[in-house]
């Protein structure tokens, strides 16, 4: 079990006194904040580094309705704490809403604020809630940013339950790469939490706050990126069990029992993906203190990204489809368009249907019917004395199925059956396997898992690397020496270049090429699925899909495949 990070974790109440952020929900110069939307959040449960003093700076003397440049009109109060006030506003001039944190402009931080405004505005990316405006005026400084009506954090949408699993690992992906791309231009969020991640109508995530929330408050770090990986561990941690993954309390959410450590998600909660679960932990943990089935840690966003690639893809869930509701004809289609409405309280008269084939016409139809059933029968009876009489007066061996062999003989078919696949391992004669964990999911009955090769570059056979001149693949263990007729196999992705062996009798634990001597399919580009029918069936126990070069992963230079689900039967 991996030891507890305490490198991004700051609890404002343990020290006795009174929070500085207990005082977000005080009585403001218009009322009670409501906190619709925290640019800083009310509990002060994760940080890095110290806090400066705000000095003897006072929060201006503002009201709803106070304007800033004639332009941004005070709405509500969000958050007062700390010297500084956080505001919902509305830009006159755009008639848009967007949100302002003011502050004196000699408050301690004042100068930092300005700076890490106008930092975070350059970076321009718009999975970043943007800075509109950063100013001094009036002996005020103020902040200007993107106000999203349409968005909701993600400490909202934890309160029901844990997020799915294809939810979780987007949030993830997109939180790491935005921050991959904040560090690689030097910004640092340094408070990441799940008041800061933002989820859109659309499923976008956005960041808020990125460098201007720690400089509202004073924080630092000596490893910036070391603290923010940290943090989006702790996000993914949070989505995949609902609890926060230290002891205290946070963000609406429950921590972990006192005096236990850190415990990776599928051991707090049933059902987490396995996948998602270890990259929290490598994200989580501090110095390599990982446990020991998880690989090295993540200590930058970089390298988090980096492991999100080399996951197995998590498909989006199937659509739920509703049946459409039964066609109703319109007026017109009934054979009323057009007709006078009939009075109130008068019954109209349903004309009687004419009497069927009543008519010359009619009796002649009729006869001619007659006519063809009789003959018909006629002719029926006539082949069927026929066909008794060529087979010797033996009807009772019309019914049996018989199939020909390619002797000429005659023998009954016999549907085939599944054979259970006991065991399945990698196929790597040259170095050590690639995801050797993963290979159960391509027996697991289940074509919606699978076996997935991490991503290579450059060249299609797996990289060109030296360990991998063989390829790589998965050997079917059958338990025992079976007669195998058939193979179903799914793959992961079309276009991979493959082929299907089988091992003699008397071969054991084979591990090389050289063991599988009789070829069920040549080498070939496959499509998503390889159906083989064999004409005769073989004896083996192992039964090896050797691959040797990928397809493209959304891209000419990336490459990726795998293996879905297989089936022998026999």
């Amino acid at each position: 079990m991996a030891e507890r990070s305490t490198a991004a974790v700051d609890v404002a109440d343990t020290s006795g006194d009174t929070p500085l952020t207990a005082k977000a929900d005080q009585p403001t110069a218009d009322g009670v904040a409501k906190n619709r939307e925290r640019d800083t959040e009310d509990v002060e449960a994760q940080g890095s580094g110290g806090t400066e003093s705000p000095g003897k700076a006072s929060p201006p003397e503002l009201h709803s309705g106070h304007k800033l440049a004639r332009r941004y009109r005070l709405e509500e109060c969000v958050t007062r704490l700390d010297g500084f006030s956080s505001w919902r506003a509305v830009d006159e001039k755009l008639r848009r809403a967007v949100g302002v944190h003011i502050l004196p402009a000699d408050h301690a931080r004042a100068r930092s604020v300005l700076a890490a405004a106008r930092s975070s505005a350059l970076l321009g990316d718009p999975r970043f809630v943007q800075v509109l405006d950063a100013v001094e005026e009036n002996d005020l400084v103020y902040v200007v940013h993107e106000w999203l009506p349409d968005a909701t954090e993600l400490t909202t949408l934890l309160a029901p339950g844990p997020l799915e699993v294809y939810d979780a690992y987007q949030m993830v992906t997109q939180v790491a790469s935005a921050m991959a791309a904040a560090h690689r231009e030097g910004l640092a969020h340094l408070r990441l939490n799940p008041n800061a991640v933002l989820r859109t109508s659309s499923g976008q995530w956005r960041i808020r706050g990125l460098a201007v929330n720690a400089a509202l408050r004073g924080v630092s770090s000596e490893s910036p990126q070391r603290t923010d990986t940290e943090a989006i561990g702790a996000l993914l941690y949070a989505a995949l069990t609902q609890r926060w993954p230290y002891e205290s309390d946070a963000y609406g959410l429950a921590g972990l029992p006192k005096d236990v450590g850190l415990i990776a998600p599928d051991q707090v909660r049933a059902g987490v993906h396995r996948g998602l679960s270890e990259l929290s932990m490598r994200a989580l943990a501090n110095d390599g203190a990982t446990a020991s089935r998880h690989e090295s840690a993540c200590t930058t966003p970089e390298e988090l990204v980096k492991a999100i690639g080399e996951m197995p893809r998590i498909r989006p869930p199937e659509p739920a489809f509703t049946a459409p509701p039964d066609y109703q004809r319109t007026t017109y289609q009934q054979g009323t368009y057009g007709r006078p409405a009939p009075h109130p309280g008068v019954t109209q008269p349903v004309p009687a249907p004419p009497p069927p084939l009543q008519s010359r016409t009619g009796r002649a139809l009729k006869w001619a019917v007659s006519a063809l059933l009789i003959a018909a029968l006629g002719l029926g009876s006539w082949q069927l004395a026929d066909a008794l009489m060529d087979r010797g007066g033996k009807p009772d061996e019309t019914n049996q199925t018989q199939t020909t062999d390619e002797d000429g003989g005659n023998k009954p078919t016999t549907p085939l059956k599944r054979i259970p696949i006991d065991s399945v391992q990698e196929f790597a004669p040259s170095g050590s396997g690639i995801q050797e964990d993963e290979v159960q999911l391509a027996i697991d009955g289940k074509r919606d898992t699978a076996w997935v090769t991490p991503q290579y570059r450059s060249f299609a056979n797996f990289g060109n690397l030296p360990q991998r001149k063989e390829g790589s693949g998965l050997i079917l263990d059958l338990g025992s020496v079976r007669n195998v007729s058939r193979l179903d196999i799914s793959m992961y992705r079309s276009g991979q270049t493959a082929e299907v062996l089988a091992a003699d009798a008397d071969v054991s634990a084979p591990a090389s090429l050289n063991s599988f001597s009789q070829r069920l399919t040549k080498l070939s580009t496959t499509g998503a699925s390889l159906q083989i029918e064999l004409k005769k069936p073989i004896r083996t126990r192992y039964v090896l899909i050797h691959v040797t070069e990928l397809p493209e992963d959304g891209s000419a230079d990336l490459f990726r495949g795998g293996i879905s689900e297989v089936e022998v039967r026999g």
